[in-house]
């Protein structure tokens, strides 16, 4: 009996060394695999799992808006100052003073003259007129002749100052020459009061106007009065 307890401890019949080499590892991934299906797998399926409060349920609501400010005061309008006119001390009085009485006027209906008056003064009239009353104005003065143009009756002035035109030197270098004619306007004291040209000669006019305004005539009379007129004068460059 005692043999049969203790049997297997003296006669194991399990023999050390008598699995499979493949034992260990096949049991150790046998294990993980077991650990990934308990553990993992579980962790990985979020979409099965219950959705948890969220946070927000914990907070309170926010407080209502702040009521609106009132509108501002419609703006009054401010009062209009009138403005004081300021007092000029040069400027003239409006009213006449106190110490100058008003001027008696006239009376009326009184043919009679007044005491201080003149003779021959009129009736109502102003105390230390002119005797004989006011002179009468002078008559305008007459208005001026327009020129007449010599011919027929009037005859044409002499000539008493004589200036010789100055030759261009561009005309000189140029070399022309010939007769340029003007029309002078002889004021009534003879003197030449304007001129153009009738005939021209481009290099050659303003010299010819130029001399032909300096000369002097004698004065054109007619019917004993002397009268400006109107004549032709010519004015020739000849190269030396």
């Amino acid at each position: 009996m005692p043999r049969d307890m203790f049997g297997d401890v003296i006669d194991p019949s399990i023999k050390v060394g008598s699995k499979k080499w493949y034992t260990v590892p096949l049991s150790i991934l046998a294990h993980v695999v077991i650990f990934a299906a308990v553990i993992i797998i579980p962790l990985m399926a979020t979409d099965v799992l219950p959705t948890p409060p969220t946070m927000m349920a914990f907070v309170g609501s926010p407080p209502p808006p702040p009521p609106p400010p009132p509108p501002p005061p419609a703006p009054t309008a401010a009062p209009k100052v009138q403005p004081q006119p300021v007092a000029n001390p040069d400027a003239a009085p409006v009213e006449a003073p106190k110490e100058i009485l008003p001027e008696n006027p006239s009376p009326v209906g009184v043919s009679e003259g007044v005491p201080g008056g003149v003779e021959g003064g009129v009736p109502g009239g102003v105390i230390g007129g002119v005797v004989g009353g006011l002179p009468e104005a002078p008559p305008p003065p007459p208005p001026p002749q327009a020129p007449v143009r010599v011919g027929g009756n009037i005859k044409t002035p002499t000539k008493i100052k004589d200036v010789r035109p100055v030759y261009p030197p561009i005309a000189q270098s140029a070399r022309v020459q010939g007769v340029v004619i003007i029309e002078a306007t002889i004021g009534a004291d003879g003197k030449v009061k304007d001129a153009k040209v009738l005939r021209s000669i481009p290099l050659l006019d303003q010299a010819a106007l130029d001399a032909v305004k300096q000369w002097q005539f004698t004065p054109t009379l007619l019917n004993g009065v002397p009268v400006p007129v109107i004549m032709t004068v010519t004015v020739n460059f000849t190269l030396q």
